[in-house]
C-alpha cells in the first residue's frame, strides 16, 4: 500500500493457480498474517478493533453492510465477525466509509483510535 509517499508491503504465501481462482467465487479462505503484519501496510496510524480478526480473501462480517475486503482484515469490538467496524484491505467496503476501498477504515474503539486512512493499492502475483 502507498500512502503519501510511503510503501509498505506483506507477503502472503498462498498456494492458487492464479489470483482470480482466490476470489471471483467469493469463498473466503483464510490466511495467518495476524493483526501486527496487516497493520504495518498502514504505518504508525494502523487501527484495528481487536476482536474477530477475520484475515484473507474474501474476508465478510455477517452483516452486509459491515465490513469485507476482497484481499484483507477485518475486526471487531467483539469475538464474533458479525458487525465490524474496522479493516485493512484491498478492494474492502462497509460501515462506515463505503468508498474507502484500500485502505484502514477502523472505528468504535479502534486499538489506535478512529481511523480513515485511503491507500494506494498494489498486488504483485508470483
Amino acid at each position: 500500500m502507498k500512502i503519501d509517499q510511503q510503501l509498505n508491503f506483506v507477503v502472503i504465501d498462498k498456494q492458487a493457480h492464479s489470483l482470480h481462482s482466490l476470489i471471483a467465487d467469493g469463498q473466503y479462505r483464510a490466511t495467518s498474517l495476524g493483526l501486527n503484519a496487516w497493520k504495518t501496510l498502514i504505518g504508525s496510524n494502523a487501527s484495528l478493533q481487536t476482536g474477530c480478526n477475520m484475515e484473507g480473501f474474501n474476508a465478510v462480517c455477517k452483516e452486509l453492510d459491515h465490513s469485507k475486503a476482497r484481499i484483507g482484515i477485518l475486526g471487531n469490538n467483539e469475538p464474533r465477525c458479525s458487525n465490524c467496524d474496522s479493516r485493512i484491505g484491498f478492494g474492502s467496503g462497509g460501515k462506515h466509509d463505503d468508498y474507502n476501498t484500500c485502505g484502514n477504515e477502523a472505528t468504535l474503539r479502534g486499538d489506535n483510535g478512529d481511523q480513515h486512512i485511503k491507500a494506494m493499492g498494489f498486488i504483485l502475483v508470483n
